[in-house]
């Protein structure tokens, strides 16, 4: 059985891709064999996400950020305690948008390796304070 956060993680992706609970539970059960997200174990949920993050639903153009780029994203403003605003502002300063969707896979791969660059130093210093 899944824990809180996952289920939470199925749900948020399920809710960003506009799916139909139909489509949902057929996905579900296509994947991983079963037709509610709290029925899943951990290499069910494993399965999920990687199909989610192959699937067409995923990339809004042939050439925009994925899908998986925005997650990696968030997960390393988690790691970094970047509030939106804080997020936006270095999109603005650094890439000229502010907007994350605007971005090409090209660009958002840059990002992604400014926030682990970041992220690194962080690291190095002990976490201490925000760049």
């Amino acid at each position: 059985m899944l824990d809180q956060k996952k289920l939470a993680v199925i749900h948020i992706v399920k809710k960003e891709l506009g799916i139909s609970d139909e489509e949902y539970r057929a996905t579900l059960e296509k994947i991983a064999g079963v037709r509610s997200a709290r029925e899943l174990d951990n290499q069910g949920f494993q399965r999920l996400m990687r199909y989610f993050a192959g699937s067409r639903h995923y990339r809004q153009s042939l050439t925009g950020i994925t899908f998986r780029q925005k997650m990696y994203i968030k997960h390393l403003l988690a790691d970094l305690a970047w509030d939106a605003t804080h997020y936006l502002n270095f999109l603005k300063k650094y890439y000229k948008t502010s907007e994350q969707g605007t971005l090409s896979r090209k660009e958002a791969g840059k990002v992604i390796e400014s926030l682990k660059h970041i992220l690194a130093g962080h690291e190095k210093q002990g976490g201490q304070g925000q760049q």
